[in-house]
């Protein structure tokens, strides 16, 4: 049984007790259990305009602790859960972490044994033979907080059993599924609930209010669809995660959601719910040998990519138990421990810990507890990347302060120095650096940090504070900048920075072997070792198989969830693999939304490693920024060999030909306004505008003096043309909609786009309409100043700025200048 099943096996034995459909004793399936007696229930209800059911107890993220990587560690998993080991970890948490804000205790899958008979669910009397409200109590003392567990749908047998419930006359719960029955949940464990009927919310409220009277304060609840290994629809619970949120919402009682969830109902997560697992689990499934692994915390960087967005005040990002308390049972190096503790943090994600916290090494303590680190976190501000397209990753968040928060991510093989240059964030000018895991200042750098010997897989993090007259760009997604009205990030109205190569075939036809330069189509062909492409999970590489291979190589994984994934600039894509009776299904997905699944299976009949097959492919994307991702459904391998992305030509022609013997200037129409030209280059040394080619209108000339120089045979010119600031922006259509940005400083400036279907823009001041300002233009040109103003006070100040008229309102930088 490979790893990948063992863990959903054991998720689905725990699990099942939720709505195994237990029967309270003495009860038949047709005979309802007398009423207990009535519990008085206290309902609260927050003030704050927070979105998900804990209200502002959800405006940071939460620290604590979950059972479930314990649970799957120890051979008698489903039986760890005791009163007597809960109120351990309780009391361990209190002496050694709640000091520095660690304060959940969640009890996951297992904790119940049946229901009672109004078929809600009962804790187990052998986990908890002085009752779970004991256990409930000695948290709370504690002054901890206490979560439980529970999974969409209702089981056959309670349905069967048409129990009354409870606080609604009339409804039983075998008016409650959706008819004929559906799949419920991942494992198929339990049947849908049919929402439009009102029992079936009265039904989930009968529980909330139950789990409200015990003092609960935090519910996960698992086998969450579209997400959980399902993307299709087939199994949909987000009309339960609804239901849950209504009930819960009385409580304000943290809804937590897993596993995976699909990035495409994003939206509908952050309504409901406080916080949602994006990956699989981060178990290793390594009964008694380890908690977690490597390749499980490496898989987390794409979608955090992906996702990060998606986090903030109300909702965060959730990446499962943070595994780093104990060497001996980790499964990382200490490196590796720092780098999730730090991955956490600057993701703004819950850190919630998984290790027994009896049992907590120094090194653990001393990561869990750094309370510079435990700021970062509870600040809120997920960090991205400046690129994905290496293993040597610079991440970042801009803070209210004007400070940066920085990681450097060493996911190499190799120990490397590696730089940030602050004008990469966003800052120009000068910048203090503080080593947060050190907890020491470093000194004070002009425009670049570089950080010595980062080990492999492992991190430095860093807080750079801007000097006085620096400036800050804040870009149009970052979270300091307020939207007011219906606005989008990007939905086409984007354009990405992109080049192109203008390849130019060097003859000398007074040479004997001079030859016709092969010059290529604006296909772009990416291999499978392209340092561009991010695997996901536990990737191989192999090479020199003979089997037709584009360049003779491919990468393949073994493990169920193992992805691809890369960002490209163009209109279509092919994904390229072999086909072989040993290979199974992939989900592909673009721009985070599920596509399809696509069969890399062969019949034996028809023979074994069929090479270069397109298996997937698409070509009609808008022109702009794309990714494609493949994720390994089933079968024993999943194979990527390469990318065909296919890209609209910007150049015409984007070929040309020169001949030694016969010289002539090379002239090449531009697609874009020559405006956006940002440059040409070979092999990353720029040509000289004004001497080696020259722009009139929408043609480039290239010298025939420079293409002199050029070897014979082929040589390609890179012709880079601008984009938006970090290739996206945000766009309204809605005539009153705005964006401000508050921020200290002496001025402000604000850069956008102008095109044909913008039109005017006020910008405010403090409050104060300072101008008008005109955004059309004949052509679509990117990141123009349209509005500057200096000689501001050195205090806080709000620019706000509102669409007046015009199809379209781009926004794109913001740019404030500190005090000299």
């Amino acid at each position: 049984m490979t790893r990948s099943v063992r863990s959903r096996v054991l998720r689905a034995a725990l699990a099942g007790l939720v709505v195994a459909g237990l029967l309270p004793a003495g009860l038949s399936t047709s005979t309802a259990a007398p009423a207990p007696a009535t519990t008085s229930v206290t309902t609260t209800t927050s003030a704050t305009e927070l979105s998900g059911p804990a209200g502002d107890k959800a405006a940071h993220p939460y620290m604590g602790w979950s059972s479930y990587s314990m649970q799957v560690y120890n051979p008698n998993g489903g039986s760890w859960i005791t009163a007597d080991q809960l109120i351990a970890q309780s009391d361990a948490m209190h002496a050694k972490l709640q000091p520095y804000g660690y304060e959940y205790i969640n009890i996951d899958a297992g904790w119940n044994d049946g229901i009672d008979g109004y078929g809600r669910p009962t804790p187990s009397k052998k986990l908890y033979p002085n009752g779970l409200q004991a256990v409930i109590d000695h948290i709370h003392a504690n002054g901890q907080k206490v979560g439980l567990y529970t999974i969409p749908g209702i089981s056959k047998a309670v349905i069967d059993a048409k129990l009354p419930i409870y606080g609604a006359p009339g409804c039983t719960t075998g008016d409650l599924p959706v008819l004929p029955l559906q799949k419920g949940d991942y494992w198929g464990i339990g049947y849908r609930i049919d929402f439009s009927k009102p029992c079936a919310q009265k039904y989930i409220d009968s529980i909330a209010d139950l789990f409200g009277s015990w003092g609960l304060d935090f519910l996960k609840f698992d086998s969450v669809t579209p997400g959980s290994g399902i993307s299709d629809l087939s199994v949909d619970a987000r009309d339960d995660v609804k239901a849950w949120s209504q009930a819960l919402k009385r409580h304000n009682i943290w809804l937590e959601l897993s596993w995976a969830l699909d990035i495409n109902y994003a939206d509908t997560w952050k309504q409901y719910a406080n916080g949602w697992r994006i990956e699989w689990d981060v178990e290793c499934y390594c009964t008694g040998t380890a908690l977690t692994a490597w390749p499980n915390i490496n898989r987390l960087f794409p979608k955090l990519a992906e996702w990060w967005r998606h986090a903030g005040p109300g909702g965060w990002n959730d990446l499962d138990s943070l595994d780093v308390g104990n060497g001996q049972m980790d499964g990382l190096t200490q490196d590796e421990r720092r780098t999730a503790a730090t991955l956490w943090a600057v993701s703004a994600a819950p850190m919630y810990i998984g290790n027994d916290m009896t049992r907590l090494d120094s090194y653990g303590l001393e990561l869990l507890t750094n309370r510079e680190v435990i700021a970062v976190n509870q600040a809120g501000r997920p960090a991205h990347p400046l690129s994905m397209k290496t293993n040597r990753q610079v991440w970042f968040a801009l803070n209210p302060d004007s400070s940066y928060t920085v990681a450097l991510f060493n996911l190499g093989q190799t120990d490397a120095d590696m730089t940030v240059n602050f004008a990469d964030l966003g800052l120009n000018g000068a910048g203090k650096v503080r080593d947060l895991w050190a907890r020491k200042d470093v000194g004070t750098f002009a425009s670049s940090f570089t950080a010595e010997d980062v080990p492999v897989h492992g991190v430095r993090l860093l807080k750079v504070t801007p000097q006085k007259g620096a400036a800050i760009s804040v870009n149009d997604d970052d979270l300091r900048v307020s939207y007011d009205g219906a606005w989008q990030r990007n939905s086409n109205y984007e354009v990405p920075a992109v080049s192109q190569a203008l390849t130019v075939g060097v003859t000398d036809s007074s040479a004997k072997s001079s030859a016709a330069a092969d010059l290529p189509t604006r296909t772009v062909e990416v291999n499978n070792n392209s340092p561009e492409i991010a695997y996901s999970g536990n990737w191989n590489y192999s090479s020199g198989r003979g089997l037709g291979d584009y360049q003779d190589d491919v990468q393949w994984t073994e493990g169920n969830g193992d992805s691809f994934s890369y960002s490209f600039v163009g209109t279509g894509v092919d994904y390229v693999t072999e086909t072989d009776p040993g290979q199974g299904d992939v989900d592909i997905y673009i721009d985070g939304e599920f596509k399809q699944t696509v069969s890399t299976y062969l019949d034996p009949a028809q023979g074994h490693n069929k090479p270069q097959q397109v298996v997937y492919s698409v070509s009609d994307l808008p022109n702009g920024s794309h990714t494609i991702r493949g994720v390994k459904k089933s079968g024993q391998f999943m194979l990527l060999d390469k990318l065909n992305i296919r890209q609209e030509s910007l150049l015409n022609p984007d070929t040309a030909a020169f001949d030694k013997n016969a010289p002539a200037d090379v002239s090449v129409q531009l697609g874009r306004d020559p405006g956006e030209l940002a440059g040409i280059s070979k092999a990353g040394q720029d040509l000289v505008k004004g001497t080696d080619y020259t722009v009139d209108g929408n043609v480039v000339t290239i010298s025939k003096a420079y293409l002199a120089t050029l070897p014979v045979g082929n040589t390609a010119l890179d012709v880079r043309f601008r984009g938006d600031y970090r290739d996206d922006i945000h766009a309204t259509k809605a005539d009153g909609a705005s964006v401000s940005l508050t921020f200290t400083g002496t001025g402000v400036d604000w850069s956008t786009a102008l095109a044909p279907d913008q039109g005017d823009a006020d910008v405010y001041v403090d409050g104060k309409l300072v101008r008008r300002v005109n955004l059309h233009n004949d052509t679509r040109v990117t990141n123009r100043t349209v509005f500057s103003a200096t000689g501001l006070k050195n205090a806080p100040h709000v620019v706000r700025i509102v669409k007046v008229n015009g199809d379209v309102l781009r926004n794109d930088t913001i740019r404030y200048t500190l005090a000299k």
